[in-house]
């Protein structure tokens, strides 16, 4: 398991695209739909940030999360239901074949695990 990207809630998707590449260097490595969501994958020295634009109306920040990158998603599932945790939302097949499933930790924080082959 190595750490894939933080995942930021954002109020503009073009304006915090300019902002971390303008003050922090920041470049944009890809592009996915989720559920008919853009969703921008920006990398910098090896640290990814995955920026989404909130369009719920629900407060910003609600649904960050962070992201661990797996060999295995079903095996890590597996690993999960051993520990007696069900997932919170998937698994889900994006739209450029990556698999991921979200879980809930004990203060309610989403941690997903993603496999990227």
């Amino acid at each position: 398991m190595r750490f894939h990207h933080f995942a930021l809630e954002v109020s503009d998707l073009t304006r915090s695209k300019s902002f971390y590449e303008a003050f922090l260097g920041f470049k944009e490595s890809s592009r996915i739909l989720f559920e008919k969501e853009e969703i921008i994958f920006l990398e910098h020295n090896g640290i990814m940030l995955e920026l989404y634009q909130n369009k719920s109306g629900g407060e910003i920040g609600e649904r960050m999360h962070f992201c661990f990158e797996v060999d295995n998603l079903y095996e890590k599932m597996k690993e999960m239901e051993k520990r007696e945790l069900d997932s919170y939302e998937g698994p889900i097949t994006l739209n450029n074949g990556w698999k991921t499933v979200f879980y809930l930790g004990p203060d309610n924080e989403v941690i997903e695990y993603l496999q990227v082959t």
